[in-house]
């Protein structure tokens, strides 16, 4: 995994110079922690002081949310910048359906019009799209069949942290 965001992150250094227009915004929940990780990493990685660095709640933009049974919780929306005519990074860790990405897209408007949108995924689960949306920045493919799961387990280093692929068992 290590690898993988480390590229990630020369990728990024490559195509956004000095960062000075760009803004990389985590989809919470689990993209705003692999932002976090992400961002730790650029800094270190491209000498530059400062990156905006945001994480963006998409519970109520999201196509399904009113047709789950539970009590739905929203999570905070942390971003303390306009992103209007900045370049904005999306980060999320799992790029399934697209949905996520396209409720992120409808969240972001909020705070701005971005001059380009990118997004960046640590796994891109390809052939299961919903939606047409593509990543930029890939960390892994995985090629996934219909009822498996990815999961990103995240450890307290990026050594320990790992990605597993698995089928669920049926619940009766």
């Amino acid at each position: 995994m290590k690898l993988s965001i480390d590229r990630l992150c020369k990728e990024l250094i490559e195509n956004c110079e000095n960062f000075e227009n760009t803004a990389i915004i985590g989809l919470q929940p689990r993209g705003a922690h692999f932002s976090d990780i992400l961002m730790t990493r650029l800094l270190q990685l491209s000498g530059v002081k400062h990156i905006h660095h945001g994480k963006l709640d998409i519970t109520f933009h999201r196509d399904d949310f009113r047709t789950r049974n539970e009590l739905i919780q929203a999570n905070s929306t942390e971003i303390n910048f306009l992103v209007e005519n900045k370049k904005v990074i999306l980060v999320d860790d799992v790029l399934y359906t697209g949905r996520s990405v396209r409720a992120g897209l409808d969240a972001l408007l909020a705070f701005g019009r971005p001059s380009k949108v990118e997004l960046l995924t640590l796994i891109d689960r390809r052939f299961s799209r919903d939606l047409p949306i593509e990543a930029n920045y890939i960390g892994k493919k995985t090629d996934t069949f219909a009822g498996q799961k990815v999961l990103v387990k995240w450890a307290k280093t990026i050594e320990e942290s790992e990605v597993t692929l698995y089928t669920p068992k049926n619940k009766k």
